[in-house]
């Protein structure tokens, strides 16, 4: 399926000081842009980041739109380099605990609400373990020392500094809150289960650092998960519409994203706003929009859905937690791993936490049959989805997710 995005909006959050220009292979001279291929930007700074795509720094005192003006006059396409930020709900206290919260023992409650327990049965009458294949979550990194983590990382990159590095170790506890809601280690005798039990086949790919993550580090992050031959990409961050209702215009993330869900089930948050409609990457269509269900069967009051100006719909709702809903207390949120330095385990609620649900169970599908493309997961898992529990949305069946690809 194809998609457009709309004319890029510089007052969205971008890196200040950069564009990000795409153009023909080749038009690299050095380090710097060729003065022959862009007389106007002979003196301008850059980073071959693809062969076809460049990060170009602002020279000093001018803007990044008149940049990119004399960059479209010489015919090339320039957008802004996006930042990209996670979309946990902020105020909630979820990685500040531990498993016994207020000396009350938290359950994962969410886990029987997608019939997690009842597709796991299913696969061991099938003669099937509840594993994974190759998923790569780009986050904000995980925490390789957590013993609920112990034997599922695969090595993957870290893009939030100036080069390139192996070390994805999280800081933060969001991305390893998420990478836990779908490949804690599970039957090991301690902390948390996950949709996927077991295996060395979790990728996590730090895109976020404190500032957020760009285009340009998320773009190559994706790339790469694909090429190393991740099957499932879950994203829990995004950037909400432009004030016109729109995606906010990032071409070269949009591009990749299309690209990638030729081979890979892609997967992200919808959103932790409710009136601004769902955030990009979600909103591209090629993406599988998750919002949140709280405490109850209804749609959480903070996750994103759509709404008059931009009619995006979100493709499937799973548990996100109860998030500071009326009517919900910190113990209505989810169970999540949180950095060992952090006590281990916490609760937490949003968008972010939902995705990794369906991530979860995607991959749980592409595992039990290896036949099965990208796209034809990504259909059977929406289309097995239960249509009828949650008044107007589709809320994630992991039950009748793997029948659907085992049959």
């Amino acid at each position: 399926m194809s998609s457009t995005v709309s004319t890029p909006d510089w007052n969205a959050p971008h890196v200040p000081g950069e564009v990000l220009v795409t153009h023909a292979a080749g038009r690299l001279s050095g380090g710097k842009l060729s003065a022959q291929a862009l007389r106007a930007l002979s003196r301008v700074e850059a980073q071959a980041i693809t062969p076809t795509l460049t990060l170009a720094s602002v020279p000093d005192g001018e803007s990044e739109e008149a940049l990119a003006a004399q960059l479209q006059e010489e015919g090339l396409t320039v957008q802004p380099n996006f930042v990209y930020r996670a979309l946990a709900v902020p105020n909630d206290p979820g990685y500040n605990g531990g498993i016994q919260i207020d000396s009350i023992p938290i359950s994962q409650t969410y886990l029987p609400r997608i019939r997690a327990q009842a597709a796991w049965d299913f696969l061991a009458g099938c003669g099937k373990t509840p594993v994974s294949v190759k998923t790569a979550v780009l986050d904000s990194g995980a925490d390789s020392n957590h013993p609920d983590l112990d034997g599922r990382l695969v090595a993957a990159r870290n893009y939030t500094g100036s080069a390139v590095t192996s070390d994805t170790n999280d800081t933060d506890g969001h991305g390893t809150a998420v990478i836990g809601l779908l490949g804690a280690a599970t039957n090991n005798g301690i902390g948390v289960a996950a949709v996927t039990w077991g295996g060395k086949n979790l990728m996590p790919y730090k895109v976020l650092g404190a500032g957020g993550g760009s285009t340009a580090q998320v773009a190559q992050a994706l790339n790469h998960a694909v090429a190393q031959g991740a099957k499932v990409v879950n994203m829990s961050f995004g950037i909400k519409p432009s004030e016109y209702g729109k995606d906010p215009g990032d071409k070269v993330l949009d591009t990749a994203l299309n690209a990638a869900a030729a081979s890979a089930v892609l997967v992200a948050a919808a959103g932790n706003t409710a009136l601004d409609g769902v955030y990009f990457p979600a909103s591209n269509p090629n993406v599988i929009a998750v919002g949140a269900v709280g405490a109850g069967n209804s749609l959480a009051c903070y996750s994103a859905r759509p709404n008059s100006t931009y009619s995006r719909p979100l493709d499937l709702v799973a548990p996100g937690g109860g998030g500071g809903c009326a009517g919900t207390s910190q113990q209505d949120n989810l169970l999540v791993l949180q950095p060992t330095s952090q006590g281990s385990y916490g609760l937490s609620a949003g968008t972010s936490e939902a995705a990794p649900l369906v991530s979860g169970v995607a991959s749980l599908m592409m595992a039990a049959n290896s036949a099965l493309t990208a796209p034809q997961t990504r259909a059977l898992l929406l289309s097995s989805a239960n249509k009828t529990t949650v008044s107007g949305y589709a809320l994630l069946d992991a039950l009748e997710a793997v029948k659907a690809a085992t049959q």
